[in-house]
């Protein structure tokens, strides 16, 4: 079995660590690859960052123009392999063969915005400010940064942030999830490919040793980070510690409400994708389904008709819409959670426990439920489950759901699904979350725009994607300059 390897200095080599972990298939537990893990890691990301700070010194001075089109080489060698990608997505984290495919459609995006740099980074310029004065803004390149990220989006996350890094000058360091770092692998044999010096772009592996080392070292000046709560909340306290800028997206339990005046049909086959999509685990799954005023029996009865069909199995099978969690103790946890809220009171229409899939029955499978009358005092209602779990509530009023959905600690996504106008503008006012959904299930922002959060989801200032990422990934020099009229001088 292969040992995965570091891209370093734009080499493949041998980590330092000899420790290792196994890379394992969440469909039958097949062991993919090891990657190295432990302490011995941050002689690893000490390597990555000396490479990456000499590539820097070069690739800053290079003008912005240039420095695009090694991310338009990119754009076609993503576009050009992206089956292979896809399979690999699924055979690693578990997706179906049309969640893999949209997730490197969404890196792609980000790419292609990532090319507009040049308008994006532009600067202000106001001439005679006072007499013979002008004044200009100027944006520029923080040094070396680096990513860390999750293992629900093992391609997309990445470039949230990375085309963004290198577009504006900066050089990079990518640290993938030990739980899916094949993915990475794989796109680190297209940037081989790419027209920069040796040293700008690095792929490290490792655990909470190799973050640390990240957070630690006095050389990276931006780090970006996509995860719990818990642990973002950890990397923006000890990386701004040490005086490092840091974005750092947490974890979420995304609410929907479903006004009387929706279509319910429509309504219903839209929120079933969004809680079930990725087997729940992305940071923009709705969690928590609140229907107003009295027609939870019609809603409760076209979800259940709508999430029984649903098919779960090994996600490169045709016809399979939900694929297994990415690890046995991720199966535990979250069977446990949904005993916990039986035993607090909730009501079971659908049990996803204990399920088996016909040659596949060492896989982490839990099937699609759904759970009603849960109580909003309680752990299940508070949690994020980060699972295929719906919990279903009633409230008598649009009010009294706002309120509801203002109460939580998290505030990634919140999502109205309405016919009327009035009251999906009081939504979007005044709901307390940082992306909303408007007759909408999975509110994930384009990548012009930032991908927001709000509260414990998020920490830090400028979020990824998008002109957030260009203002991240640079500091601003303001310049004020005063010219003598040299010509009218007599040489």
């Amino acid at each position: 079995m292969s040992i995965l390897k570091n891209y370093i200095n734009g080499n493949w080599q041998s980590s330092t660590s000899k420790e290792t972990i196994d890379v394992v298939n969440p469909a039958d537990q097949q062991v993919l690859a090891k990657v190295p893990y432990g302490p011995d890691m941050k002689n690893d990301v000490a390597e990555a960052v000396i490479a990456a700070q000499k590539a820097y010194r070069e690739w800053s001075k290079v003008p912005v123009m240039k420095r695009v089109q090694a991310l338009y080489h990119l754009k076609s060698l993503l576009e050009e392999n992206s089956e292979v990608l896809a399979e690999i997505i699924t055979n690693e984290s578990g997706k179906t063969k049309a969640e893999s495919f949209g997730e490197i459609q969404r890196a792609i995006e980000n790419v292609e915005v990532a090319c507009g740099t040049p308008m994006l980074m532009a600067g202000d310029v106001i001439e005679d400010i006072a007499t013979g004065i002008d004044e200009m803004m100027i944006r520029q390149p923080l040094g070396v940064a680096a990513c860390i990220t999750p293992f629900n989006f093992p391609s997309m996350i990445v470039f949230w942030f990375l085309p963004y890094a290198i577009a504006t000058g900066n050089a990079f360091i990518v640290k993938p999830s030990e739980k899916v770092p094949l993915t990475m692998m794989k796109i680190f044999e297209f940037i081989d490919q790419l027209d920069v010096p040796k040293g700008l772009v690095n792929l490290v592996h490792g655990g909470k040793d190799s973050v640390d080392a990240i957070l630690e070292h006095p050389q990276i000046k931006a780090i970006s980070f996509v995860g719990s709560t818990p642990v973002a909340r950890y990397i923006y306290s000890k990386g701004t510690a040490n005086g490092k800028r840091v974005q750092a997206q947490g974890g979420a339990k995304n609410p929907v409400v479903i006004l009387p005046d929706s279509d319910i049909e429509m309504s219903t086959k839209i929120i079933a994708d969004s809680v079930y999509g990725c087997a729940g685990q992305r940071c923009l799954a709705a969690s928590t389904i609140i229907t107003v005023d009295d027609q939870q029996r019609e809603v409760k009865d076209a979800l259940y008709e709508t999430v029984k069909s649903r098919t779960t199995g090994y996600g490169w099978e045709e016809g399979v819409n939900m694929g297994p969690v990415i690890t046995p103790e991720s199966k535990t946890r979250i069977e446990g959670l949904i005993q916990k809220g039986i035993d607090e009171g909730a009501q079971v229409l659908l049990d996803g426990r204990n399920a088996s899939i016909s040659g596949y029955e060492k896989g982490n499978f839990i099937t699609p439920t759904i759970l009603e009358n849960v109580a909003l005092d309680k752990e299940l209602i508070k949690t994020e489950i980060f699972g295929p779990v719906m919990s279903l509530i009633s409230m008598t009023t649009i009010d009294e759901a706002l309120s509801f959905v203002n109460s939580g600690n998290y505030g990634n996504m919140a999502c109205l699904f309405t016919g009327s106008g009035a009251n999906a503008r009081k939504f979007r006012n005044e709901a307390d979350a940082g992306n909303i959904g408007i007759n909408i299930g999975v509110a994930a922002p384009m990548a012009q725009f930032p991908f927001s959060g709000w509260k414990d989801s998020f920490f830090g200032d400028l979020h990824g994607q998008g002109k957030h990422a260009i203002e991240f990934f640079t500091q601003t020099k303001v310049i004020i300059e005063r010219w003598p009229n040299i010509w009218s001088r007599k040489f």
